[in-house]
């Protein structure tokens, strides 16, 4: 059960450095970088080896919330040890906590909102799973299956393709919308909305 008092934290899951930026696997910092547009704020950089935005999500009054979003600055396969000094420093309950990330098994677009389960071969989830345990939230960002026989390393560390990216902005949009309805009014309501 999450608590309405304690800070929120929202780790979008990308790899950072400009050549990464527009990665597939990248979404998750899509994701971080318009809920800190939308929140007024600037990314910081923390000594929990991530950049970070402090602010409110929701409308003003009690169901406002205090969150964290924060990008890692480790690269994915690492993002549990950011992740676990974030919640340390901010003191967040792990059920408040929210991983945005690619998530090869849904089609493009299509979001799935979820509490615990395992990481489906991500090597961010690992990570944090291996940090934290297993109980926190996931809004997972649909992005497809390689073509052919594709590695899904070098799908996941491609670019999105044309086509893709003329849709790329109302889908980061509606998956920002997810967390915010997440963390603003529980895990049930944003999957009936959102789960597609």
């Amino acid at each position: 059960m999450t608590d309405a008092a304690s800070p929120w934290l929202i780790v979008g899951l990308g790899n950072p450095g400009p050549e990464y930026a527009c990665n597939r696997h990248n979404v998750g910092f899509m994701v971080a970088d318009l809920l800190a547009e939308r929140m007024g704020g600037r990314f910081k950089a923390h000594k929990a080896r991530a950049q970070v935005v402090e602010g409110r999500i929701g409308p003003p009054g009690p169901l406002s919330r205090r969150v964290v979003v924060a990008k890692p600055s480790s690269f994915m396969n690492l993002s549990g040890g950011p992740t676990t000094a974030l919640r340390d420093f901010f003191k967040v309950p792990v059920a408040n906590i929210v991983a945005v990330h690619d998530e090869l098994d849904i089609d493009y677009g299509a979001l799935r909102l979820k509490l615990g389960g395992g990481d489906n071969g991500h090597n961010g989830l690992k990570s944090i799973t291996k940090s934290l345990g297993a109980e926190y939230h996931r809004v997972r960002f649909g992005i497809g299956r390689p073509p052919g026989r594709m590695p899904v390393a070098d799908f996941v560390l491609k670019d999105f393709s044309s086509a893709e990216r003329k849709e790329l902005g109302y889908f980061v949009d509606r998956a920002a919308d997810a967390v915010e309805t997440l963390v603003v009014e529980g895990l049930e309501r944003a999957q009936t909305t959102y789960n597609s």
